[in-house]
């Protein structure tokens, strides 16, 4: 006989908190355990309204804690909430209005060996997030898409049509000193092992 998956609940108030435990209590597939009492290998049943800072930092609290699996019941998600759950290590979102008891179980039982389950729409939502987050940290160091600063891209261009250091400081009125300190900061950057991969990845990116 399978054993029973052990699972704890956490909720924002004292009712869903002794609903959802006597439910999933009387489901013979869970085993509800206090939540101190987690290990990696269970699941927390997570209910609120929408995830907040303060329970953000709760719920990535010690080290065994934040790594526990966690399904979110909430009744509103928004772009930041799905990046603070991720965050959290939230594998399963559910919307509140649209889950039953079957369904909750269904979900806890899923994400045990790892799997996750996210709504199509909240997938998008959050990988249209993680791309804008990335882009905007790139933005604000100066790059483009590809990584690099318009100067970055200058000196690849001259180095690609076979220009050497004297060449390019000459072309782009820098020092010898500051395009060399140019390549040594991309290549270091973009962990890129000399020149000449430095120019191909360059090529591949399509900025040269």
């Amino acid at each position: 006989m399978t054993e029973p998956v052990r699972v704890a609940v956490q909720a924002t108030d004292t009712i869903m908190q002794v609903g959802l435990t006597s439910f999933l209590r009387s489901r013979p597939e869970l085993a509800v355990v206090d939540r101190s009492e987690l290990t990696e290998r269970d699941v927390l049943v997570v209910h609120a309204d929408r995830i907040t800072q303060h329970m953000a930092t709760d719920l990535r609290g010690d080290a065994v804690t934040a790594q526990v699996p966690k399904v979110l019941v909430t009744g509103e998600l928004r772009e930041n909430d799905i990046l603070a759950a991720v965050e959290c290590r939230v594998v399963a979102v559910l919307a509140r209005a649209q889950t039953s008891g079957d369904r909750l179980v269904e979900t806890i039982l899923s994400v045990v060996p790892g799997r996750g389950f996210l709504p199509a729409d909240l997938l998008g939502r959050l990988l249209d997030g993680a791309r804008r987050l990335q882009c905007e940290a790139v933005a604000s160091q100066g790059l483009d898409s590809s990584g690099l600063t318009p100067r970055e891209v200058d000196v690849l261009r001259l180095m690609a049509e076979g220009h050497d250091t004297v060449e390019i400081a000459d072309k782009l009125c820098y020092s010898e000193r500051t395009v060399k300190n140019v390549i040594y900061g991309l290549t270091n950057r973009l962990n890129l092992r000399n020149r000449p991969h430095a120019v191909a990845y360059a090529m591949r990116a399509g900025v040269i």
